[in-house]
């Protein structure tokens, strides 16, 4: 039996049809795997954060110039960084109940040093059980402050590649994200306000073509094929609408879509459900790519789960999206 509302007068529940009961219990409580970010960077309360907005996983890039006081970047720079990600992830595991696993390797946003260095060590790194993932890496046409030539940014990424291969692990690439928020520049001389990185130091383009973030994309995907390493072992972090054809219909890499920063990057949770609705959720993902050098949103794939669902897509493909898709690529989280 249904009574008229006992309120005095009219309210909304008079007009309304009957609720179908909103959002699915099972996604509130669905766990969810980050398969980029940069969580040892973030302070306690951030990774907090991510436990209690049901994170089961993440795999935390050690890589990352951003760190390292110096430019160009020495090969015991990055190493440290290796080594600080290694000495605090046991701690950040065992403190927030997550599975917090490394990616290792050589980002190519500034020049480094005699990266043979790395690449010779990598390897023992790479036989860890901590670590599941090379990266991210990938040529980049532009580097901060100074620049890293083509040809050398191509040898030292077809060098992962290999590795990758040899230790069957996926590579995370950093994908030229080409998609901004802003309508307008910022004021001169106060940079991308939320992000710390005075991007007036970025150097001119070492690839010549009419779109160079897309075709760094091609350069990684084929090194490789070079190498080797399948396809459906290459995750394109930062995945955009610049890139996004490539990558689901001339490959069978996943596109992953940083939805930390939707307020820098436009990659929105409707963005992703556009790009499932086209290409459906197989080999798609998203990830945070949270980290202290710019404002992150550790709560962005929760809620993107949430948002997912009222933008029309359906329960399992969320699923396949935040948690089975990660875990096959990355053998976490179960």
């Amino acid at each position: 039996m249904t009574d008229a509302p006992p309120t005095v007068r009219p309210t909304d529940v008079s007009h309304a049809d009957q609720p179908d009961g909103g959002v699915p219990t099972e996604l509130l409580n669905l766990p969810w795997i980050d398969g980029h970010n940069h969580a040892h960077t973030l302070s306690w309360s951030d990774r907090e954060q991510y436990a209690l907005a049901g994170c089961r996983a993440m795999v935390m890039v050690a890589s990352g110039y951003h760190w390292t006081p110096y430019r160009p970047v020495r090969a015991s720079d990055v190493r440290f960084l290796w080594d600080d990600a290694f000495n605090r992830r046991l701690a950040i595991q065992r403190e927030h109940g997550f599975e917090a696993a490394l990616g290792i390797g050589i980002h190519t946003g500034v020049r480094v040093e005699n990266p043979g260095d790395l690449l010779d060590a990598m390897a023992a790194y790479c036989r860890r059980d901590e670590v599941v993932a090379i990266g991210e890496t990938g040529v980049t046409p532009t580097q901060h402050v100074s620049a890293w030539d083509l040809d050398e940014q191509r040898a030292v990424v077809g060098a992962q590649m290999e590795l990758a291969a040899t230790e069957d692990l996926p590579v995370i690439l950093h994908t030229p994200n080409q998609a901004s928020a802003a309508d307008r520049p910022y004021r001169a001389g106060t940079g991308t306000p939320g992000y710390e990185k005075n991007a007036d130091l970025g150097t001119d383009p070492v690839i010549d073509a009419d779109n160079p973030a897309l075709e760094a994309v091609k350069v990684d995907v084929q090194a490789a094929r070079d190498a080797g390493l399948p396809e459906d072992q290459l995750v394109a972090s930062h995945a955009d609408q610049n890139n996004l054809e490539y990558v689901m219909e001339e490959t069978d890499c996943y596109a992953s879509f940083t939805i930390g920063q939707s307020w820098f990057s436009a990659i929105t949770a409707e963005v992703v459900a556009d790009a499932i609705d086209e290409y459906g959720p197989e080999r798609i993902m998203i990830d945070t790519d949270a980290a202290n050098v710019i404002r992150s949103d550790v709560n962005s794939v929760k809620r993107a789960i949430i948002d997912l669902y009222k933008f029309g897509i359906d329960v399992d493909a969320i699923r396949r999206v935040v948690l089975a898709n990660p875990r096959t690529v990355y053998g976490i989280g179960d």
